[in-house]
């Protein structure tokens, strides 16, 4: 596909190394810029090579702080680092703090770090709209690792499943309480559960009773009998010690199946992260060994073309003014009962064919 001239300029610099061309490349990107579809398939084919980590978990669990530290980790490797950071957009000036990027002030002059704050702007799922756009550039541009934090987000949140190669779910002390409450979403993602703050009470039991559900949940404990759903109380008897069993599935390197490791972390004196950084490397092993680092991103790409049909099938539908003014004339056959909503949904899609597959964006 032949790029138009100010696109193919913009190329040049960005596969050269300029930082400038990677801003803006991803103000491209980020702003759905017309020009943005022939940025990305030039871009394309330069994606994969980068490993991406999702870092969520409610407000307030110091997911910047580990953030930060993790960069200072890969550095000392000699890594490139991208970070995507998202802030949540005001529901009444439309504006963000973006404050990670001053929470992340360390490794923010750095000249292997690339920092990205972007807003939510209204979407759900504890990311932003352009993310996993934004993550493609950074991988085009050679970024070695590129760490996504989300919003503070709680139970169904779970974007950053299909946006990550890797999920660390980080809490905290507090998090015992509503760690059952959680259990349907937010804790169901994650390949690494990190417990920061360590150093507060509460800190050992928390640590605990994630090691106690996965072993639940996995199976582990109940002779190979996954109890994701929940577990029948006659098992009970036969159940020694759920954690325990957990904890040896995690050191076994050669387990079939890879159950997630409980990291224990305290942001303000750096303890844990090494071990969330080698904690990292094991579970990334095992995505390649096990097959699943090719599906998942065989996933995220169908995802993103899914996503890609939902909004152009939705942007030629609404914003096509004969479209808006045939549905107009319909509401009074709904108001009056003669049809129904599906029946007009169905006739509306059915004189739609031209409009859906003609070349109009």
């Amino acid at each position: 596909m032949s790029a138009p001239n100010g696109v193919r300029v913009l190329l040049d610099a960005f596969l050269s190394g300029k930082r400038a061309a990677l801003a803006r490349a991803m103000s491209i990107v980020e702003d759905s810029r017309p020009e943005c579809d022939e940025l990305l398939a030039a871009l394309h084919s330069r994606f994969g090579r980068g490993r991406r980590i999702g870092i969520t978990g409610p407000p307030g669990a110091g997911k910047s702080t580990l953030t930060t530290l993790l960069v200072k980790q890969f550095r000392e490797q000699g890594l490139q680092v991208g970070i995507v950071a998202v802030d949540p957009t005001s529901p009444f000036t439309g504006g963000a703090l973006l404050g990670d990027r001053v929470r992340m002030e360390s490794v923010a002059l750095d000249p292997g770090v690339f920092i990205r704050s972007m807003a939510t702007r209204g979407s759900l799922g504890g990311l932003a709209g352009t993310t996993r756009e934004l993550c493609d550039v950074l991988d085009a541009f050679g970024m070695d690792r590129i760490l996504i934090e989300t919003v503070g987000v709680g139970q169904s949140e779970l974007e950053i499943t299909q946006t990550a190669d890797q999920s660390v779910v980080v809490l905290v002390p507090e998090s015992g309480d509503s760690i059952q409450t959680m259990k349907a979403g937010l804790m169901e993602i994650a390949d690494i559960f990190v417990v920061n703050k360590a150093d507060r009470p509460g800190a050992d039991r928390v640590k605990s009773d994630i090691e106690v559900m996965l072993g639940l949940r996995g199976g582990h404990a109940l002779g190979g009998d996954p109890a994701h759903h929940g577990v029948d109380l006659k098992n009970l008897r036969r159940i020694a010690n759920p954690g325990k069993a957990a904890r040896n599935a995690m050191a076994n390197p050669e387990a079939a199946a890879w159950t997630p490791a409980v990291i224990q972390s305290i942001g303000t004196t750096g303890q844990g992260v090494s071990d969330l950084a080698s904690a990292l490397e094991r579970h990334f092993a095992y995505l390649e060994r096990s097959g699943t680092l090719a599906v998942r991103r065989r996933t995220r790409l169908r995802q993103r073309v899914v996503d890609v049909v939902e909004e152009r099938v939705r942007r030629r539908l609404w914003m096509d003014a004969p479209t808006n003014a045939w549905l107009d004339g319909q509401m009074p056959k709904v108001e009056s009962g003669e049809a129904t909503p599906f029946a007009i949904a169905d006739a509306l899609l059915a004189r739609s064919g031209s409009l859906l597959t003609g070349d109009r964006r």
